[in-house]
């Protein structure tokens, strides 16, 4: 009877040793990644995500929207770059639609759309820091959101994506990690997603372990290259948001900086570059890291001061984060560190300028306020003067390209007013003086990202296995081409249905010659992606697309003039970009922007009047242009300032939106400027554009926000879609129409969506509005431009104006649709690949060289 009691014994002995071997063994650090998504940072990640997960397990990975990164181009790329690394567990958080009260209370949610100082209750609002960054194209918000037209080509798309109302906020996915359990955290952008967090769960602040910040410049220059005449002071990262920053590093959570003092001797090197190019891709992971890093430089080259070699361009957040873990390795308050020399100093941030306490309209922490906001001291460091943008006149200094304003400076303080930080001052030299890379770090950022373990599994080549890119292009043979059009969009949901539809329309009634694209209307410009998508899905690789300008006419191209109306979160440009969820399930265009470079300037996306001027060359003995423009009008303004014969060739041109005041009930749509009751957003968004168009001698047909509305039923469009037969363009605007009659219902920040609906109506006009019934009158009309907000883009009746407009003033909406469903569902011109999940189809089994001879393989 004795064996068992032994046995017993024995198990219980290995159940402790079990236990004592499991306390010895280390729990792995939990790391959570602030970033802003831009090239540098899609680097760090990828450094991030191979670091060994028995010491750094990256729980969540949120995206500050404020900076470089447009919020759904960004939140869909991280999704396909965790899909390529295996680690959908990551979770992943953006945005959301909270607000700050005019008290200071700071509500669930806030997304992190708009720096603290001008956070409202809404995410509409205007760019005082972030206009710092260019919104196009040549290294701005366009390449960022498409990491130069390296995203698409190579990332596998996974099955997460950003969805409306589903998509977990930043603040949610902070709040659900960090209660979880003690936690680092590594911010790679602005600082406003970790202030947010810090000020209103001051509880969890004992669970951060400590705080890593790539941003910043104590001792060394700041490098805010388009406003260094205003400030030369900052650093990006933290110039995003002053305020922010302040409150992270005065938040008694201990902090480490990496700074410029310490990034600018560590620049991205030729021999660098050249020695990965060579030898350092042996991962998916590293080949999408060089192939990042080559389309950066192919634009960015330039000598940078006293840096023999250098490209100019520095490896930031990929140093900060390697900065991060050798100093969690080794030991994050004195310990040593293999890449970096670091130090104590006492640092704050700047956030105001003095003299203090003066209120000259600057602050809303202070202005017109009895009690300053989160209460914060009157005529203390936060009460003097912020900047409001890069042309602060405050700023400027006479005679000088050095400015006075100190707004996001790092500064070494003595005294209380400063707190002790922890400050990487140098890059480590590489111990290898015959390496070809000359600092400690590049060698393990190549060694890290070409490690077998954690490796990527695929790119979107290797993802299938008869993966190609083919081109759909109709052969026109004895057929008969309408009248040559170009369509103007803004790429609003509307407008793609209304491209659609134009694609469905009889070529021999009208002939779609090109595609314009606004970047300053409903959607951020790098949203092009989803026109190519479209044009794919229809066969019609053949149209080429126009890249248009980011800002208003006359307007600097560094800032938000009037495009601070659309809200920068649900029912605005999270949706827009990702076109509420759905674009994933377009398939995948060969042709996507492509950025231009030094070496290759000809393969590179055409510009909007580049495509005017191609459309223009093609037309025939008497052949005239009509055009259809969807928002607002400003590539139709430069278009007919730049070219002189331009109206000779443009026989009409329909206008969808403004809305003519005449003393009747009728109110504008633009919500979000309470102020402006008769104003349309198209008409809004860019009024001297619009001024300059509707008063010139084209002829021109309005599509009024009258007409609009009388189209804008969701259940009319719906019940006649589902009375006809199915095609797969047929259902995908079904779809469209379906998610946003559900999301007007659901939620009041979907309230407006109708208006996109209503857009569709100038399309079916163009093309049937002899079916439709309709009346039209000539009326003498007038575009305020004045640059007031209460009366900008209004359109008024006008006696003094010689200018007699064709206005669309009504219809029979019964008719207009059953139209617009039954061209939609019309089997002729139909998709030729209806959907990504049938490209994945297609690319899963060998090619049928059989296949229809519109076919190209590229």
């Amino acid at each position: 009877m004795e064996k068992p009691r032994a046995r017993s014994w024995a198990a219980a002995a290995l159940v402790v040793v079990f236990f004592a071997v499991a306390a010895a063994s280390p729990v792995p650090r939990r790391i959570l990644v602030d970033t802003d998504m831009d090239t540098d940072d899609l680097l760090a990640l990828l450094y991030i995500l191979k670091q060994d997960r028995s010491q750094f397990d990256v729980k969540a990975i949120t995206i500050n929207a404020n900076a470089w990164i447009d919020a759904g181009h960004g939140v869909n790329q991280l999704y396909d770059i965790l899909y390529m690394m295996g680690r959908d567990d990551v979770a992943v958080g953006v945005g959301g639609d909270g607000g700050i009260s005019d008290d200071g209370e700071i509500h669930p949610d806030v997304g992190g759309y708009l720096p603290l100082i001008d956070q409202g209750m809404s995410t509409a609002g205007g760019c005082r820091y972030r206009q710092a960054i260019p919104p196009g194209r040549r290294g701005g918000r366009l390449d960022a959101d498409t990491n130069s037209g390296v995203r698409r080509g190579f990332l596998p798309r996974g099955p997460r994506r950003y969805e409306p109302l589903r998509q977990p906020t930043a603040q949610q996915v902070m709040v659900d990690t960090i209660s979880a359990g003690p936690t680092t955290m590594l911010l790679l952008g602005t600082l406003t997603n970790a202030a947010l967090l810090l000020m209103a769960r001051p509880d969890l602040r004992r669970n951060v372990e400590r705080v890593y910040v790539s941003g910043g410049s104590v001792r060394a220059p700041g490098n805010l290259f388009t406003a260094y005449n205003a400030n030369p002071f900052a650093e990006f990262n933290v110039f995003g948001d002053p305020f922010a920053a302040y409150q992270v590093l005065h938040s008694g959570v201990p902090v480490t900086l990496v700074p410029l003092d310490a990034t600018n001797t560590i620049p991205v090197t030729e021999e660098f570059f050249a020695e990965f190019g060579r030898w350092w891709q042996n991962t998916p992971e590293a080949r999408y890291c060089f192939q990042s890093l080559d389309k950066v430089l192919r634009r960015h080259r330039r000598p940078g001061p006293d840096l023999h070699g250098s490209t100019g361009y520095y490896l930031w957040d990929s140093f900060a984060a390697g900065v991060a873990f050798s100093a969690m390795r080794n030991g994050e308050a004195n310990g040593g560190n293999e890449f970096a020399e670091l130090e104590y100093m006492n640092i704050t941030v700047i956030t105001s300028n003095e003299p203090y306490g003066v209120r000259d309209g600057s602050n809303p922490f202070f202005d017109d306020r009895a009690t300053p906001k989160f209460g914060l001291k009157d005529g203390g460091a936060h009460s003097g003067h912020v900047q409001t943008g890069i042309r602060d006149s405050f700023c400027l200094v006479p005679g000088s390209n050095s400015g006075r304003c100190q707004d996001g400076y790092t500064k070494e303080v003595s005294g209380s007013e400063g707190v002790q930080v922890r400050v990487a001052t140098s890059a480590t030299p590489n111990t290898d003086n015959s390496s070809a890379l000359d600092r400690e770090f590049f060698k393990s950022f190549l060694e890290v990202l070409n490690l077998p373990k954690q490796a990527g599994r695929f790119n979107i080549s290797t993802q299938f296995p008869y993966y190609r890119e083919i081109l759909y292009k109709p052969e026109f043979i004895d057929e008969s081409r309408g009248r040559p059009v170009i369509f103007d969009m803004d790429m609003s949901p509307g407008d793609f249905v209304s491209l659609i539809y134009l694609l469905k329309a009889p070529r021999e009634v009208i002939d779609l010659k090109g595609v314009l694209v606004n970047g300053n209307g409903w959607a951020n410009i790098a949203s092009i992606d989803i026109v190519y998508d479209i044009l794919h899905m229809m066969g019609r690789d053949d149209i080429p697309v126009g890249l248009g300008n980011t800002t208003a006419l006359g307007t600097p191209t560094l800032g938000c003039t009037n495009a601070y109306a659309v809200p920068l979160g649900s029912g605005g440009f999270i949706d827009s970009d990702t076109l509420y969820g759905l674009a994933r399930s377009l398939p995948r265009s060969p042709r996507r922007y492509t950025p231009e470079s030094s070496d290759d300037p000809e393969h590179r996306q055409p510009l909007a009047f580049e495509v005017w001027q191609s459309v223009k060359k093609q037309l025939g003995p008497g052949d005239k242009i009509t055009l259809l423009t969807g928002g607002p009008l400003t590539n139709l303004a430069n278009i007919s300032l730049s070219d002189r014969d331009a109206r000779s060739v443009i026989e009409r041109v329909y206008v969808v939106g403004g809305l003519i005041t005449g003393g009747g009930h009728e109110k504008g749509n633009v919500f979000t400027v309470p102020s402006n009751i008769y104003a349309e957003f198209n008409m809004f968004l860019d009024p001297l554009a619009a001024k300059t168009v509707i008063e010139s001698n084209l002829n021109i047909t309005l599509i009024p926000l009258t007409a609009q509305t009388k189209a804008a039923s969701f259940g009319a469009i719906l019940e006649a879609l589902e009375q006809t037969q199915q095609t797969p363009e047929s259902m995908f605007v079904h779809r469209i129409f379906s998610l946003l009659n559900e999301l007007q219902s659901k939620q009041k920040l979907y309230h407006h969506v109708d208006i996109f609906l209503g857009e569709v109506l100038g399309a079916v006009y163009m093309v049937q509005g002899s079916e439709l019934k309709s009346s039209v009158k000539l009326k003498p009309i007038s575009v305020i431009a004045n640059a007031t907000k209460s009366t900008d883009g209004q359109i008024v009746i006008s006696k003094q104006s010689t200018k007699l407009v064709n206005v669309l003033s009504d219809f029979n909406a019964e008719i207009y649709y059953n139209r617009l469903a039954n061209s939609l569902a019309n089997k002729k011109q139909s998709a030729v690949i209806g959907s990504f999940e049938e490209q994945m189809a297609i690319w899963s089994r060998p090619p049928n060289n059989s296949g229809p001879g519109h076919t190209k393989f590229l």
